[in-house]
């Protein structure tokens, strides 16, 4: 049985997933920008519902990766401020203006988020270099890399996926997502040997996590 991340852009969405065996929230808003910070009150209140990981996005805006001091600015705030709601993680991931790994303002988020984990999200898909990217996230202290092998989905980076969790070796958790469902999971799962799976279980177009696609992604 695969563990099961499910990115969920509303409360509602992490009811279902707990609520159906998800083994972690990735809790944003955003769903039409591809997730950004969620509020402050949802968090707390989903805090004190849920018993699940709850790690939570910090992604000031839609858009590309590369941040500026204000920016920053926000999302040390937004950090510390959601750090003392109780979560159990983070996700976010900065890139310079060159698509490199930006080791500095990396670097800087997770010493505030200290002692919690850090998850680099897709922005690693967009990053130059996949092997260089990688030594470079792991260099700043992240746990987990989200990411569908710089390609547009799963299926299409399943190679890349491969040569990531053979070249991480351990040191840190490929968690791959990107159009990854019910469908095609038990496909990724043998061919990259990875153990982590990262879906909105999403499956209408709407914005809500389906809860017989989340029982399905655990069955697979």
């Amino acid at each position: 049985m695969s563990k099961i991340e499910i990115a969920c852009f509303n409360p509602e969405s992490a009811m279902i997933a707990f609520e159906n065996g998800a083994d972690r929230i990735e809790l944003c808003d955003g769903l039409s920008e591809g997730g950004t910070t969620p509020d402050a009150e949802t968090v707390k209140d989903l805090r004190a519902k849920i018993n699940i990981p709850i790690f939570v996005m910090i992604r000031p805006r839609g858009g590309d990766f590369t941040y500026s001091e204000e920016e920053l600015e926000q999302m040390k705030k937004d950090l510390i401020h959601l750090k003392s709601l109780d979560v159990d993680g983070f996700v976010f991931g900065l890139l310079d203006k060159n698509d490199e790994v930006n080791l500095e303002q990396n670097k800087t988020l997770i010493d505030l988020a200290n002692p919690l984990p850090c998850t680099f999200h897709r922005a690693f898909d967009r990053a130059n270099n996949l092997e260089d990217s990688l030594e470079k996230v792991i260099d700043c202290g992240f746990k987990t890399i989200l990411t569908s092998g710089q390609k547009p989905n799963v299926s299409e980076g399943k190679e890349n996926l491969k040569k990531l969790v053979e070249l991480s070796n351990g040191r840190i958790e490929i968690l791959i997502g990107g159009g990854l469902r019910s469908t095609n999971i038990q496909e990724i799962r043998e061919f990259t040997n990875a153990g982590y799976f990262h879906s909105s279980a999403i499956t209408n177009g709407g914005a809500f996590a389906s809860a017989d696609e989340i029982i399905a992604l655990k069955k697979s």
